[in-house]
């Protein structure tokens, strides 16, 4: 039996948490109270679809990224017994106590004109054209790289919880391995991908460091410039909200495609997978 007390100061509790996630979210919606267009009017007449162009970009090149390196590394960690399994399903979790622009700035280092790569590209071959550095598709790959393990992580355990029978009885009805990977185990992970896919997407559109240092314009650099170039805070506000709203609509069009699919198994009858045994 609970206290009338216990529960009062309980209920105040998770209102005064609520209120800590709300205000700022109350704030961005405040600024559009304030009729300041002027930095609207400057970036669109500069470097607004360029902000859009980049960042959809972004988050297009790293959900596909981190979605080919997360799968495909917790279906061989989750399905696949070799030696060292038990060391690299954890060590592939690494690349999340590193920040995205320390890769970056390893990455412009090996990857610059008079960097070690091109450089031995150019003792090879004298008429090596060359490449950029900071084209935004190496950004791709630094956050690729770096965010990957959200992906990994919820994939990784969402394989581990499902039942071998599926995927078994795919087997018997003449479907090769493939196939019922494409058919069965990955439908059922669909819900904990998603999730991380997601995580890695709004991780991307709030990153701020790496796309500076490669000097490609986004939403968040176009905040920062508002705020610290053009003395705008109304207009940097405004900025934030459109880029919360896009975060909110990707999650409600990912619920929305989903529809009324359900994702368990009503037998409770979980079968673990034989993991196949590599040399």
């Amino acid at each position: 039996m609970i206290r009338r007390g216990a529960f009062s100061f309980s209920g105040a509790s998770v209102i005064a948490l609520a209120l800590l996630v709300v205000v700022p979210i109350l704030v961005l919606l405040a600024a559009w109270r304030q009729q300041e267009w002027a930095t609207w009017q400057h970036l669109m007449d500069t470097v607004l679809l360029r902000l859009i162009g980049n960042t959809v970009f972004l988050m297009i090149g790293v959900a596909i990224g981190v979605s080919l390196l997360g799968i495909t590394l917790a279906w061989c960690v989750a399905t696949l017994d070799f030696p060292g399994r038990r060391w690299l399903q954890w060590a592939l979790l690494l690349p999340m106590a590193m920040p995205a622009y320390v890769l970056a700035f390893v990455l412009v280092d090996l990857l610059d004109y008079a960097g070690p790569i091109q450089t031995q590209m150019r003792s090879w071959w004298v008429a090596f054209p060359g490449f950029s550095a900071r084209h935004p598709l190496w950004v791709v790959v630094t956050l690729s790289l770096v965010l990957y393990p959200y992906v990994y992580l919820l994939a990784r355990a969402a394989f581990l919880q499902q039942s071998a029978t599926t995927f078994l009885a795919a087997r018997a009805l003449g479907s090769s391995a493939w196939a019922a990977f494409f058919k069965v185990s990955l439908p059922l992970a669909r819900p904990a991908i998603a999730a991380g896919v997601l995580l890695t997407v709004m991780e991307t559109i709030a990153d701020f460091g790496t796309v500076a240092y490669f000097s490609v314009q986004t939403f968040a650099t176009g905040i920062y410039t508002s705020w610290f170039s053009l003395f705008d805070r109304a207009g940097a506000a405004q900025l934030a909200l459109c880029l919360l709203s896009f975060a909110l609509l990707l999650a409600m069009l990912e619920r929305i495609q989903r529809g009324k699919a359900q994702y368990h198994d009503p037998a409770r009858r979980a079968v673990a997978m034989p993991p196949a045994q590599l040399k």
